[in-house]
């Protein structure tokens, strides 16, 4: 978890995408200070598993976030139906 502590160039910036396999693999990258990306299938909630959720659909500038938020996606297209896990409710 290089990229969560701060361990690449400044001008280097990854946000971990949380999927349906990898929710503990997430939280530790949270815990570490480093962000994830979480798509919600309606509205974001102010808080996703105790990190502050910010928009992720108002610009693709992830370098200027904040550090250790969950960057909420709101589902489009096929994700508004996925059942995989992938989609928070």
């Amino acid at each position: 978890m290089k990229f969560a502590r701060g361990e690449y160039p400044p001008n280097y910036h990854l946000t971990y995408s949380l999927n349906e396999d990898n929710y503990k693999r997430a939280i530790e990258v949270l815990k570490a200070g480093g962000n994830i990306a979480v798509v919600f299938r309606k509205d974001l909630p102010k808080t996703f598993s105790g990190y502050k959720v910010i928009s992720g659909d108002e610009h693709d500038l992830r370098y200027l976030d904040e550090k250790n938020v969950v960057v909420g996606l709101k589902a489009k297209g096929k994700a508004k139906k996925d059942t995989s896990g992938f989609v928070m409710e």
